[in-house]
């Protein structure tokens, strides 16, 4: 339970009522547990939507669980995605992309970066089927947090300092395995056997700018972890309504 409550004091900006001891190695162990803080994060969206579905219309509803999305994650990862779009406009090499991403200003490409994602998010979630949208509000998330396991496990550093480094040091396979388990045990209860697609779909986009990210810049970075991150919610998202609207997913 520990490193539960430390992955989620990572990944979110929900208060606990008590204090968890962390040392530096147990940032990694708890990317066993990212997961589980996805499917945290998922009951609390599922949980807004069900009160305020009560007392506001759906596109309103919709609009306010991205925002509080966005703000319990302390848009961690929307920087990671802004700072990897603002690197991926620059002109350079290796060292220009990295300089660029470190920069805590947000340039045009990164602003078109977090409008189109924000959108994606909105729009599909404003058109997913009712009775589809709690299963997907617990599993993009969840799928999301698990990519980054995956992105950090194995990963060679692009730099020698920062978050990421720190966790690619700290994870290894172990941790990798169990947030499999739990992401593929929840994902297939959520959605059954597309549930199983959509968690190879997410794998393999992830597997995909992890490659693109060792031949681009030599490795990867926090920011390219959020980058990541990002990019799988609105697959999820995106996968969900697409399976829908063809009718593989059942709708009651």
């Amino acid at each position: 339970m520990r490193l539960y409550f430390i992955a989620l004091q990572f990944l979110t900006i929900i208060p606990l009522p008590f204090s968890v001891r962390c040392e530096e190695r147990d940032l990694g162990r708890s990317m066993a547990a990212f997961p589980l803080a996805g499917l945290t994060l998922g009951a609390l969206l599922a949980a807004t939507n069900h009160i305020l579905s009560a007392i506001l219309p759906r596109g309103v509803v919709d609009l306010l669980l991205v925002i509080i999305l966005s703000v319990l994650t302390g848009v961690l990862h929307l920087d990671g995605l802004a700072d990897v779009c603002d690197g991926l406009a620059a002109r350079g090499g290796r060292e220009r992309f990295l300089a660029v991403m470190k920069d805590s200003r947000t340039g045009a490409a990164g602003a078109v970066g977090l409008v189109v994602v924000l959108l994606l998010k909105y729009q599909t979630l404003l058109h997913l089927p009712q009775e589809l949208k709690l299963q997907a509000l617990f599993c993009f998330p969840l799928l999301a947090r698990f990519s980054q396991v995956q992105m950090t496990v194995g990963a060679v550093k692009a730099r020698i300092d920062g978050l990421g480094t720190t966790f690619i040091t700290g994870a290894c396979w172990r941790q990798l395995l169990i947030a499999t388990v739990t992401t593929l045990a929840a994902a297939v209860l959520f959605l059954g056997i597309q549930g199983l697609w959509l968690f190879v779909a997410a794998y393999l986009m992830t597997w995909g700018i992890k490659a693109w990210f060792l031949r681009r810049i030599g490795g990867v970075t926090g920011d390219i972890i959020g980058f990541a991150s990002e990019l799988n919610e609105v697959l999820c998202l995106l996968a969900i309504l697409a399976l829908s609207e063809i009718q593989v997913l059942p709708i009651s």
